[in-house]
């Protein structure tokens, strides 16, 4: 009997609860032990962020719901473009107490242009400050603002403790788990499996990329059509039209955090295929040469770049164990097979010009390096500046500064100095609210002024 499958997604600014949300909807179905977490790096368990978007499952009345938890700093945006593509609907997490924040906007906007119906969810409406009913008319006007069509301005609401657990379609219920929520995903949204399209020759497009030291590089893509078994002859196709061959040499479902191998995946689902060392995210798998393409999975381009290059200050060798041009170029290399957002230039011949989405972008890659034993020296951080149509182009920021009314005169004038201008500015409960549009590079290095001028 075929098991019906949903697909969705789980997104929201950075620290409105995505993966607390994810967590408690494990636990709750028994698909992990109290306490296991799908923030699995060490770096995203110490900052308590989410860098890479992760694959679960949960099954629920014999359905099986894929979900995609995704990052929500706008650095990882490209973590989050390329997922939305493959699933049916998202889940919008929003903080009860602080409302829709830039990445929120950000991510909804991509999740409309797809014309996926998104299901809200108000989080931590336990919060002293909480206001649900506010947070629900900003979230309304801002789908008004991203040109929601009718059927999307008419989205369901779930009201959310997600480190508790709770979940209710009306603040003043009762209720003791998440069964409101998984009931809402069950209504509202779409079926991915059909019988039909399992009759039809196989595409799959992979969507996220893996690394396994004995499998090699891991493609994670959903089945549009067909069905896949391991040994498969298979073509793969480029969105520009160009076709090679390889072979499916395993397959593995997700269930849980846990990945199991299985024997064939159908359409819908959501699976990891091994056997392909060049493939990439955004081609298409298919049966046949003649089969068309899928549509290109575009990804927004990097903004900052800077040089990385071996150490030649007097200390060199006394940090790390890989301190050579070339061990820095294998593990760049290698970071290349999982990280989409990046862009290498291994040209010049005394450092590497890596390009990257943002400081923290970079910064994640640098720090992940440190642990790992590789000493390195970087240049700072220069912006991208494009030019088209004889104009010079350069990246922008939208800026959102909460800040005591008392400081807001500092903050206000440092950034001005930085080309900095207000959009925005409302007052809320006991502080500012000032949302600025600012020139990438005057943003670079106002961390550190900000925290000293606020005094921390």
């Amino acid at each position: 009997m075929l098991m019906e499958i949903r697909n969705i997604a789980i997104i929201a600014h950075v620290d409105h609860g995505k993966t607390t949300l994810t967590d408690a909807l494990m636990q709750q179905t028994g698909m992990v032990e109290v306490g296991v977490t799908m923030d699995s790096n060490a770096l995203e368990q110490e900052r308590g962020i989410t860098i890479y978007s992760k694959n679960t499952s949960v099954f629920y009345k014999d359905t099986k719901i894929n979900i995609v938890d995704t990052p929500g700093h706008a650095d990882f945006g490209s973590e989050v473009e390329r997922v939305l593509r493959s699933i049916d609907s998202v889940l919008l997490v929003v903080d009860a107490q602080e409302g829709p924040m830039p990445q929120t906007k950000f991510v909804l906007k991509k999740s409309l242009q797809l014309g996926l119906k998104p299901i809200v969810v108000i989080n931590k409406i336990d919060k002293p400050a909480a206001d649900p009913d506010m947070v629900q008319e900003l979230v309304y006007e801002l789908f008004l603002d991203l040109g929601a069509s009718d059927e999307q301005l008419d989205f369901t609401t779930v009201y959310a403790i997600a480190k508790q657990g709770i979940a209710k379609l009306n603040i003043e219920d009762v209720s003791h788990d998440l069964t409101p929520l998984l009931e809402v995903i069950l209504s509202k949204v779409p079926v991915a499996s059909a019988a039909e399209k399992n009759k039809n020759d196989l595409r799959l497009q992979p969507f996220n990329l893996a690394y396994d030291n004995y499998l090699g590089r891991l493609a994670i893509g959903r089945i549009y059509e067909g069905v896949i078994r391991p040994g498969l002859n298979v073509f793969i196709k480029k969105p520009d039209g160009e076709t090679r061959t390889g072979t499916i040499s395993k397959i593995f479902s997700f269930r849980g955090i846990q990945r199991e191998e299985v024997k064939e995946a159908v359409a819908g689902d959501i699976v990891m295929v091994a056997g392909l060392p060049d493939i990439y995210i955004g081609e298409t798998i298919c049966l046949n040469k003649d089969q068309e393409a899928l549509p290109a999975i575009n990804i927004d381009e990097p903004t900052i770049s800077l040089n990385f290059l071996a150490n030649s200050s007097p200390f060199a060798g006394q940090e790390g164990k890989f301190v050579t041009s070339r061990q820095i170029r294998e593990r760049l290399e290698r970071e290349l097979e999982v990280n989409v957002g990046l862009k290498i230039d291994f040209s010049p011949v005394d450092h590497y010009k890596v390009f990257g989405r943002g400081e923290l972008h970079v910064a994640i890659l640098l720090e992940n390096m440190r642990r790992e034993g590789y000493e390195l020296q970087v240049s700072q951080p220069q912006v991208i500046i494009k030019e088209e149509d004889g104009k010079k182009l350069e990246p922008f920021e939208e800026v959102t500064i909460d800040v005591p009314e008392n400081m807001s005169g500092i903050v206000m004038e440092k950034m001005s100095k930085r080309r900095g201008q207000v959009v925005e500015m409302k007052p809320e409960a006991g502080h500012l609210r000032i949302i600025f549009e600012i020139p990438t590079r005057g943003l670079l290095g106002y961390r550190g002024e900000f925290i000293v001028d606020t005094r921390g």
